[in-house]
C-alpha cells in the first residue's frame, strides 16, 4: 500500500505541503498547510481536511527560514500529529521540456536532465527541485515523483508550439510549452463526470487565478494553451503582463537602458492587474475598488479572455463548453458574467442564479455553450501520478 502520499508545490518565496491516504482506488486528503514568506517574514499554518487549523507560527521580520527549514517546520509538524514518514513524496515541477511527457520517478540522473531547464524557467524550476534535494540528501531510499506542469501539453500539434523563428530556434528547445497543465489534466479526468459531451468534444478551460492561463482541450487533449515558452505569455495576470509585443522591450532596452534584470522584475512582478490598476493585484480588491484604473484593469482582464475564446473557438473549429476554474475562476461571480455576456455570440446563455452559487452548471439549458464551474485539485492530480509511477 503506497501511503500516505506527501505533495509538495516549492516556490521562490512558499512552500505548500498536502498528505494524502488511500481510500479505495483514489485518495482523500488529510492535512495540507504551507509556509510563507521564506525569506522575509516565514509564516506557517496546517489545516485538516476539514479547514480547521491545527497548528500555525510566524517568525520575526528579516528571518531566513529557507526552504530548509520550511522543510524542517513541516516534518516537525507531521511527527507531533501522528503521521509517519511518508511512503513516497511527490513534487510539481514546473518545467519537464520536451523529454518529460509524464511524470518520471526521480534519481540522480532525472535531476541531471531537470537542470537543464532552469534557464527556461528560472524564477521556479530551480526552487522546485531544492526540496528534492533536501529529501534525496536526508532520506535516499524515499521514492520520489516529478509531476510537470507543461507535460499535459505535449499533445499539442507542431504548429500550436512553434514560433515564426527560425527553426534552429525550436531545435534548441525555444518553442510554447504551456503551464497549468496539472490543473488542467484534473479537469480533463474529471468532466465526463459533469458533460459527456464536453469530456469527448471540444472545451475551453480557463484557469483563472492569480496566474492565468486557457487551454483548448479536444476529447480531453491538449491542442492549444495561452502561456508559451514561459509562463508570462498570454492572460494578463495578478502581477504579470500576458501577451506583449516584443517590440516593447526593443524600445526598453533602447530606449529606457533597462536590462534583462530590470525587464524581468517588471514583467513578472509589476505588471498586470497590479501594474494597470495602481491598487493590487488581487481581483477582489480590484471588484471592490471605485478607483477608474481598477475598473480598467478588470475590463482590461475580461477583454483579454474573451479575445483569447474567440480565438480558441477557431482552433478547436467550434466550443461544446466553457470550464471556469482556478481562484477567480471559481469564486469571481462577476468577472464569470462579465466573459459569458461577452461569449454571447458563441451561444452562451448564462443562468445567472446558477452563477451566483456555482453551479456547478452556470448556462441555461438551451445555451448552445455548456458553462461549468469546477474546483480543480492539482495536490489530488499528483497524488494519483506518485501512485501510478511507482506502480509502474
Amino acid at each position: 500500500m503506497i501511503e500516505p502520499i506527501l505533495v509538495i508545490n516549492a516556490g521562490s518565496s512558499s512552500l505548500k505541503f498536502s498528505v494524502f491516504e488511500s481510500i479505495g482506488d483514489d485518495f482523500a486528503l488529510r492535512l495540507r498547510g504551507q509556509v510563507e514568506g521564506l525569506f522575509t517574514a516565514p509564516k506557517f499554518v496546517a489545516k485538516d481536511a476539514g479547514d480547521t487549523v491545527l497548528a500555525s507560527q510566524d517568525w520575526a521580520e528579516g528571518t531566513q527560514l529557507g526552504h530548509e527549514g520550511a522543510m524542517k517546520c513541516i516534518s516537525g509538524f507531521l511527527a507531533d500529529h501522528g503521521v509517519p514518514r511518508p511512503a513516497a513524496v511527490g513534487h510539481r515541477v514546473l518545467h519537464g521540456g520536451l523529454e518529460f511527457s509524464a511524470p518520471a520517478k526521480l534519481n540522480a540522473s532525472v535531476m541531471t536532465r531537470l537542470e537543464k531547464y532552469v534557464p527556461f524557467g528560472p524564477l521556479h524550476q530551480p526552487h522546485n527541485l531544492t526540496p528534492i534535494r533536501l529529501l534525496m540528501d536526508q532520506f535516499p531510499d524515499l521514492p520520489q515523483v516529478a509531476c510537470f506542469d507543461t507535460a499535459f501539453h505535449r499533445t499539442q500539434p507542431q504548429v500550436s508550439e512553434l514560433f515564426a523563428l527560425p527553426l534552429e530556434f525550436a531545435e534548441e528547445g525555444i518553442r510554447r510549452y504551456g503551464f497549468h497543465g496539472l490543473s488542467y489534466e484534473y479537469i480533463s479526468s474529471v468532466l465526463g463526470d459533469y458533460d459527456k459531451r464536453a469530456a469527448s468534444g471540444r472545451t475551453i478551460v480557463l484557469h483563472l487565478g492569480n496566474g492565468a492561463s486557457m487551454a483548448a482541450l479536444s476529447a480531453g487533449l491538449g491542442v492549444a494553451t495561452t502561456m508559451g515558452f514561459t509562463a508570462l505569455d498570454g492572460l494578463p495576470m495578478g502581477t504579470r503582463c500576458g501577451a506583449i509585443d516584443p517590440g516593447v522591450l526593443l524600445y526598453l532596452m533602447d530606449q529606457k537602458g533597462m536590462n534583462a534584470r530590470d525587464i524581468e522584475k517588471l514583467l513578472y512582478r509589476e505588471s498586470g492587474l497590479l501594474g494597470l490598476s495602481g491598487v493590487s493585484s488581487d481581483m477582489r480588491a480590484l471588484l471592490a475598488s471605485d478607483s477608474s484604473r481598477a475598473r480598467l484593469a478588470v475590463d482590461y482582464y475580461v477583454y483579454r479572455v474573451a479575445r483569447e475564446i474567440g480565438s480558441f473557438a477557431a482552433a478547436l473549429g467550434g466550443v461544446d463548453a466553457l470550464v471556469f476554474t482556478g481562484g477567480v475562476g471559481e469564486n469571481a461571480a462577476l468577472i464569470r458574467a462579465r466573459i459569458c455576456e461577452a461569449s454571447h455570440w458563441l451561444g452562451v446563455r448564462l443562468n445567472s442564479a446558477a452563477n451566483q452559487t456555482r453551479g456547478p452548471r452556470i448556462s441555461m439549458d438551451d445555451s448552445a455553450v455548456a458553462v461549468w464551474v469546477i474546483p480543480t485539485n492539482e495536490e489530488l492530480m499528483i497524488a494519483r501520478h506518485v501512485r501510478r509511477t511507482l506502480r509502474g
